[in-house]
């Protein structure tokens, strides 16, 4: 059934909601200074190996992580563009500047916090990230190309995305560490913490969410 504008339009605000609140997590878990995300590991592993092997100076890491979302989205082309959505492009569009304005508002008052304030930082921000990623898979109008890679994967395989989720980011820690990427303790907590607390939210919010849309919808 197709959706009526009023509900692309409300699913998309949900979607920008989720964003916010996830890349709120985001920013906590790199101000922690613990280390990065499994996915960043990836694209940092990557870019050093390039940069190793071509000597191009015009390449930086916010550049490679963008042409890796790109091949994500044109392999989802392939192999089911049924996932791509215009959220998809909102993720790759907004995800960054979402981080600078919260580490513009934080980075101040959390600069050279004790260890236990980072560590609680790193948790609550893998906490916080996978709360919001939730709310924007499950507001059906598209997800980042990162976090595509797990949705694909539990959808077609059935299996469970907590699992499928820390499966995935072991891959990517895997391959970023053997291509030169760094990880710390933080990349460990990240990728045993998100999924599993995903997979708790994923069904809660994807209730939520459906009875908020039909609420707003019908009136």
């Amino acid at each position: 059934m197709k959706k009526s504008l009023r509900e692309y339009t409300v699913r998309i605000v949900i979607l920008m909601l989720g964003l916010c609140i996830a890349h709120l997590g985001v920013t906590l878990f790199l101000l922690s200074d613990l280390g990065s995300d499994p996915f960043n590991v990836l694209v940092q592993g990557l870019y050093r190996s390039l940069v190793r092997l071509t000597g191009l100076a015009l390449l930086t890491h916010g550049r490679v992580h963008v042409a890796v979302s790109l091949l994500i989205v044109l392999v989802l082309l392939i192999v089911d563009r049924s996932y791509l959505k215009i959220g998809t492009a909102l993720c790759m569009i907004f995800g960054g500047p979402i981080i600078d304005v919260f580490t513009a508002l934080l980075e101040k008052p959390l600069a050279g916090a004790p260890l236990p304030i980072r560590v609680l930082m790193l948790v609550s921000g893998c906490v916080i990230l996978a709360y919001g990623m939730t709310i924007v898979i499950r507001s059906d109008a598209g997800t980042g190309p990162n976090d595509l890679v797990a949705v694909v994967l539990s959808d077609k395989a059935r299996w469970r995305f907590s699992l499928t989720r820390v499966g995935v980011d072991g891959c990517f820690l895997l391959f970023g560490v053997l291509l030169g990427g760094k990880a710390g303790v933080g990349t460990l907590i990240c990728m045993f913490l998100v999924g599993p607390v995903a997979g708790f939210f994923l069904p809660i919010n994807g209730r939520i969410i459906e009875k908020t849309v039909r609420k707003l919808c019908q009136r």
